[in-house]
């Protein structure tokens, strides 16, 4: 194996072990000395490759959300498609769910989960909004009800949200995200 090869597998090492301690212990509590025992290797290399837990954190938490692209649908599917989108995200990543739980207790957690969603977010809803400039607005309004649903069903585990089907969460909130993406300004 190349030096190269080695370096890649170490950091895919630690950044998984990283993804597992800061989603099971959250920000505070997950040290870089567990994050390398987890990861087989010395807490030196994790330094090495990130810096600082911060570093690391950042680098841990690098989420693609993969939206669809939303231009093309008819608008009055935009909501469920979106909505569907996020909770079949949530679903097969735990990942998601470790960066709520540390969004929700971290201020480097909850900044990075703001230029996520800001990042990811922000542009599919300027694409598809009535007005562009009301797109920050819009994309929060999305946010706090799909990061509302997240922390309910997957960190808090409310039975009555953990017991609904996908279909009737989207049945649900699909409406109200339809219309704060779409919808004339109040």
């Amino acid at each position: 194996m190349t030096t190269a090869r080695r370096s890649d597998a170490t950091r895919a090492a630690i950044l998984e072990a990283a993804r597992e301690r800061f989603a099971t212990d959250g920000y505070e509590r997950a040290t870089i000395r567990a994050i390398a025992r987890d990861a087989g290797i010395d807490p030196s290399m994790v330094m090495r490759y990130y810096g600082n837990k911060e570093g690391l954190f950042a680098a841990a938490s690098e989420i693609e959300v993969d939206l669809p692209e939303l231009g093309g649908l008819p608008a009055q599917h935009i909501g469920a498609v979106l909505v569907g989108h996020f909770l079949e995200r949530w679903e097969r990543d735990d990942v998601l769910t470790g960066m709520l739980r540390v969004a929700v207790t971290n201020e480097a957690g909850a900044e990075r989960m703001r230029e996520i969603f800001a990042a990811q977010l922000g542009p599919v809803t300027r694409g598809v909004c009535p007005d562009p400039a009301e797109a920050p607005q819009r994309a929060a309004l999305v946010a706090s009800q799909i990061l509302g649903m997240a922390l309910s069903r997957y960190v808090l585990r409310f039975p009555p949200a953990v017991e609904m089907t996908p279909e009737e969460i989207v049945a649900w909130l699909s409406p109200t995200v339809q219309r704060y993406l779409t919808a004339e300004t109040p």
